[in-house]
């Protein structure tokens, strides 16, 4: 049995690496050139219950000990006039230590036999292959159609996909979020059961003749013009996959918050305030409908969101290029809030990076697929408020590898395994993160946090 895995998110890398340790055949196929194609920065913290777990099967611990950020853990929360509501420092007894995103995905990265990883390798369509019935010559595509992006109402779907950096921290965790993108047009499509195949400009073309499906194998297709055909795929392709409308037809949908990423370069030296007011690591700075998340980094830098409930077009009617100018806009919207807070954007470092967080709907889950499963974003994208997006792709990466060695030759029974285990964790996740939200940005923020926070200490 060959697994073909789509993405070299955690997911995908965790997956590949726990099959290699038990001799399975294993390909990653990744759109970008190569493992430095982009900034992996962002801070995560992998929690014992999960993350850990897979990280465990993954036989990676020592690896992980060695990049964990002391004081990490560390949180504070304050309202919007700088005063003080929670603080806590880090006795590295909570279970949930700090790395680096880059980092953890550079370990996973190093524990693969090379060659495992095809870099550069963009699909375009999955299409399964239709064997025909009775003689009858049959055929059938799934055809991916790439979109332009234009910005946060232009529909984009593939051009321009940036993946978000995370944010730490019980209570918020920013995950996988899409820079300037919402949800892609939908297209009906004329699929060979007849129902309906979407997602961002996917189109379903029907089957002629009596034809029937061959047996969950599915034909990948590149931008180069080549293809692979799949005994298992797995799409680990994060929250625009391509390979989710083979099994589903849901779509990422605007969750009503835009993040504005900020940087403060070499902090205590460069930018002593925001220091301060970040503190050693996490930091919530909330009130109903607007704050500031932010964390210090390993280097000694700090990386803030600015965080907004606004409308899907909001943030596409700001000129980035103009960072004096955004600055000023941004600023507006926290007008009335603390000097000593309004410097976290008046003393930002380069250009600001928005993003808009979209999510699947809570309990999404699909009818079994012969030869075909998601992980990570790709199977349960949820609003970064409950911390878990990288722990539960590291957690399905690790499931996965552990049902299919278990049930060789098998890949029905694996992936029925793993999808069932899989859609109760998740969703239990999912609407821990709309609970989150509520409590970091809703209408008793940043109270309800600060209780939070403190009971969860007693």
């Amino acid at each position: 049995m060959k697994v073909t895995i789509i993405g070299a998110g955690l997911g995908g890398l965790t997956l590949a690496r726990v099959l290699s340790l038990h001799g399975v055949d294993v390909e990653i196929f990744e759109a970008e050139a190569s493992a430095a194609a982009r900034t992996q920065g962002g801070m995560l913290d992998i929690h014992e219950e999960n993350g850990q777990v897979g990280l465990r099967a993954a036989e990676l611990m020592d690896e992980f000990r060695a990049i964990i950020h002391r004081g990490g853990q560390s949180v504070r929360v304050l309202d919007k006039d700088n005063s003080l509501l929670f603080a806590e420092g880090d006795d590295e007894t909570r279970g949930r230590p700090e790395v680096d995103r880059g980092e953890l995905r550079r370990i996973l990265l190093e524990s693969l036999p090379e060659g495992t990883i095809r870099w550069g390798m963009k699909v375009t369509g999955v299409r399964p292959l239709i064997e025909p019935a009775h003689g009858v010559e049959g055929s059938g595509e799934i055809e991916g159609r790439e979109v332009e992006g234009r910005g946060a109402e232009g529909g984009a779907v593939e051009g321009r996909e940036v993946e978000g950096r995370e944010v730490e921290g019980r209570g918020a965790e920013g995950g996988a979020v899409e820079g300037r993108e919402v949800e892609g047009r939908e297209v009906e499509g004329r699929g060979a059961e007849g129902g309906e195949v979407d997602g961002r400009g996917v189109e379903g073309r029907g089957v002629q003749g009596g034809a029937v499906e061959g047996r969950g194998r599915y034909e990948v297709e590149f931008a180069d013009g080549t293809s692979v055909t799949t005994e298992v795929l797995v799409g680990a392709d994060g929250a625009w996959s391509r390979v989710r409308p083979v099994v589903s037809g849901a779509l990422p949908a605007y969750a009503g918050i835009s993040f504005v990423e900020i940087d403060h370069r070499d902090a205590d030296a460069e930018h002593p305030g925001p220091s301060r007011v970040v503190g050693d690591g996490m930091l919530f700075a909330v009130a109903p409908g607007q704050g500031f998340l932010a964390h210090r980094e390993p280097d000694g830098s700090l990386h803030v969101y600015a965080a907004l409930s606004k409308p899907a077009g909001w943030i596409g009617q700001i000129d980035f290029a103009d960072t004096a100018g955004a600055k000023k806009l941004l600023a507006d919207e926290f007008a009335g809030w603390a000097p000593e807070l309004l410097a976290l954007i008046a003393e930002g470092d380069g250009e600001l990076v928005p993003r808009t967080i979209h999510t699947l709907p809570t309990g999404h889950r699909w009818d079994p697929a012969p030869g075909v499963t998601l992980v990570g974003d790709a199977a349960h994208l949820m609003s970064p408020f409950a911390g878990e997006g990288a722990n539960l792709a590291l957690l399905d990466g690790a499931r996965l590898g552990e049902a299919i060695v278990a049930h060789p030759g098998d890949a029905g029974a694996a992936l029925a395994a793993y999808e069932e285990e899989m859609f109760a964790r998740s969703e239990r996740a999912a609407a821990d993160a709309v609970a989150g939200l509520a409590m970091v940005l809703g209408p008793d923020a940043p109270h309800g946090l600060a209780g939070f926070f403190a009971a969860a200490g007693e």
